[in-house]
């Protein structure tokens, strides 16, 4: 167990600093204002092909630290399946795990395991998330929320996915997650939703926005009220919600109310027009009021008009640079959107690929008439 007690240097060993070699000077001597650093950290650090320049620019402090387990926690993670350059990556990203207690590793590796038994999905997990796995504090309140969470029969992977996303849901008491999923039950069987489904759909908030959790279960109550106030149904609240998921947490009032204002009076639609728009585009509901602003002139300086916008909101969703050249794009292939319609430019950069790619194939390619005359080469 490496665990080292720094040492004053005598006077001597001060004097023979000037004869050190540049790269053993700079991993033993700090200025007056900095704390000596732990050469046996350093060394062992080095051992393991960890980039201490990188460490020592980033968090400093760690070298300094006289309790560390390095070889101890790099024996942990090789018995989990790391190899050398895995574990240099995890010590590079977070020195802080040569600071964790031996047994409280191994007590946070069975803690994962019962959530991610495969060895390698879980390697895979902590060499991503490494921050999360060493945060070894309130294990008890992880261990309860697992619990909890397993009791709802949620996949695995959406558990080991919210643990490495957002370990602080884990960390606080598991009363307060149960009081938002009960929020988020409510919420979903009021708008008609199907109790067969609600396990799928608390499965797809959750890999959407792993963080839903830390949201307080007023947030929700707040923002699906405002929205009921604006006249939506039911049944079109339910289609927002599964639309927005995990963002509609997020949403508040005062933002909503703005967009929804402006929408209202730029594109001047009628209430139930706008209902339609945003059905039709909810993103609008958390853009912000610059944001709406911005786009929408963007699209003006382009030619397009407010009725294109109102038959194709979902237009605002693209930024003002990839709206105009797919505008561009399309122009080279003869096409004209301010003169047609504007679904042809949104969508993902995968649908507009096979918009374009059908333009330039029928480009090439002109459609035959099998009624027109036929031409000899005499003619």
């Amino acid at each position: 167990m490496l665990r080292v007690t720094t040492a004053s240097l005598c006077t001597y060993c001060q004097r023979m600093r000037v004869f050190l070699p540049p790269s053993a000077s700079a991993s033993t001597l700090t200025s007056p204002n900095k704390r000596l650093e732990n050469q046996l950290t350093v060394d062992s650090l080095y051992e393991l092909s960890v980039d201490v320049r990188k460490v020592r620019k980033f968090k400093a402090w760690i070298l300094s630290e006289n309790e560390v387990y390095v070889s101890e926690t790099a024996d942990l993670l090789r018995d989990m399946g790391a190899d050398t350059t895995i574990i240099a990556r995890i010590l590079e990203t977070h020195p802080e795990a040569v600071l964790c207690r031996p047994k409280d590793v191994a007590a946070q590796r069975d803690l994962w395991k019962t959530v991610c038994p495969n060895k390698r999905e879980l390697m895979s997990i902590i060499e991503k998330f490494p921050a999360s796995f060493f945060t070894l504090s309130h294990q008890n309140n992880q261990r309860a929320n697992i619990l909890y969470l397993q009791s709802l029969r949620l996949n695995k992977r959406i558990i080991g996915k919210l643990m490495a996303s957002a370990p602080q849901s884990f960390s606080r008491p598991v009363e307060l997650n149960k009081e938002v999923i009960h929020t988020l039950r409510e919420t979903y069987l009021d708008l008609g939703g199907d109790e067969g489904n609600l396990r799928l759909w608390l499965q797809k908030l959750l890999s959407q926005n792993p963080h839903i959790l830390l949201r307080p279960a007023e947030a929700w109550r707040d923002s699906l009220g405002f929205l009921r106030e604006q006249g939506f149904t039911t049944e079109e609240l339910l289609s927002l919600v599964s639309s927005l998921r995990a963002s509609i947490a997020e949403l508040r009032p005062e933002s909503m109310h703005q967009a929804l204002a402006y929408i209202e009076g730029a594109l001047a639609c009628s209430k139930d027009e706008l209902k339609q728009i945003v059905i039709r585009c909810p993103a609008i509901l958390y853009y912000s009021l610059p944001t709406l602003t911005g786009r929408l002139q963007g699209l003006m300086d382009a030619g397009v008009s407010l009725e294109q916008v109102k038959a194709s909101p979902n237009v605002l969703e693209l930024t003002t640079q990839i709206v105009l050249y797919r505008i561009q794009k399309l122009a080279s292939y003869g096409y004209d959107v301010r003169s047609g319609s504007l679904d042809v430019i949104v969508g993902t950069k995968k649908d507009f690929e096979m918009t374009h790619g059908k333009l330039h194939l029928r480009q090439q390619r002109p459609l035959f008439n099998p009624v027109a005359p036929l031409r000899s080469a005499e003619d």
